[in-house]
């Protein structure tokens, strides 16, 4: 299972792992956004804030995995039943929105790992499919049984938490201390709104967000865990690799549709002005 997780390979390579958000529904956007670039690890489906049914995330999950991504679901915060849902769907990773508390994190973790570590049910049918390495040119594919699912599914997904309150970040070392939890994933708007310091022009961040990102990423580091954010361009991308994270969102799939559309047509109204 482990081979199939391509987000878990890059972590525990120490690569920068990059990935794309889908709030939009729909599988056919799920393989475009998948098939865009060869360097894309994860695709978030997320299911707090974008516009996606249970039935949607199934079937995105399933086409994410085909193209050889990880799919990682964001959950609605507190909503245990949900990672149920998303992790026998076969997700390869669980992100947790609004975490505040070491209690919180907790949750998440035994929500998502099967005894002993956690209290997941068994139910291995539909998620195992999604851990068997893709062979697209016809070579065998080696099939993973329900068992093995079981015996591996503790160790081969990943989870992850949002820091992106006061509380959490204050709470971090400790969060970070947890058995089970590989990632805290900065939101940084959230996190800005929560600390005081709204983030109106992402260029130009307060410097009271800057030092708690800095804090939260030297957090991390010294537990040794990995440490994602929220971004939206390739350059900032570049950027924040540089500075250690580990796990990075380049593009949203509504954002980027929105750029370009009003891009494109802003171009149109120049050339009409000028002729």
């Amino acid at each position: 299972m482990q081979a199939a997780n391509r987000l878990q390979k890059a972590l525990k390579r120490g690569d920068t792992s990059y990935g794309a958000w889908q709030m939009l529904s729909g599988t056919n956007l799920t393989r475009t956004m998948c098939r865009a670039a060869n360097n894309i690890d994860w695709l978030l489906v997320d299911l707090e804030h974008g516009n996606i049914s249970d039935d949607g995330m199934h079937e995105i999950v399933a086409a994410a995995a085909a193209c050889g991504v990880s799919p990682v679901v964001r959950v609605v915060e507190g909503q245990r039943w949900m990672i149920k849902r998303a992790l026998d769907a076969g997700a390869h990773g669980i992100l947790a929105p609004m975490i505040k508390t070491v209690e919180d994190a907790e949750n998440v973790v035994r929500a998502s790992k099967f005894p002993p570590e956690g209290e997941r049910g068994l139910e291995p049918l539909l998620a195992v499919e999604k851990f068997v390495e893709q062979h697209p040119h016809g070579g065998p594919v080696i099939p993973l049984r329900g068992f093995q699912y079981f015996e591996q599914a503790n160790s081969s997904l990943v989870i992850a938490v949002q820091i992106e309150t006061k509380e959490a970040l204050e709470n971090v070392e400790a969060i970070l201390a947890i058995t089970g939890v590989d990632v805290v994933f900065i939101g940084p708007f959230d996190l800005s709104l929560s600390i005081g310091c709204p983030l109106v022009d992402v260029n130009n961040p307060d410097e009271r967000l800057v030092r708690a990102m800095d804090s939260i990423r030297d957090a991390a580091k010294a537990a040794g865990k990995a440490v994602g954010i929220y971004l939206d361009t390739g350059l900032q991308g570049k950027e924040f690799a540089l500075k250690g994270y580990d796990m990075i969102n380049i593009q949203t799939d509504i954002v980027s549709l929105r750029k370009i559309f009003s891009q494109e047509f802003a171009e149109v109204r120049v050339n009409q002005v000028e002729t």
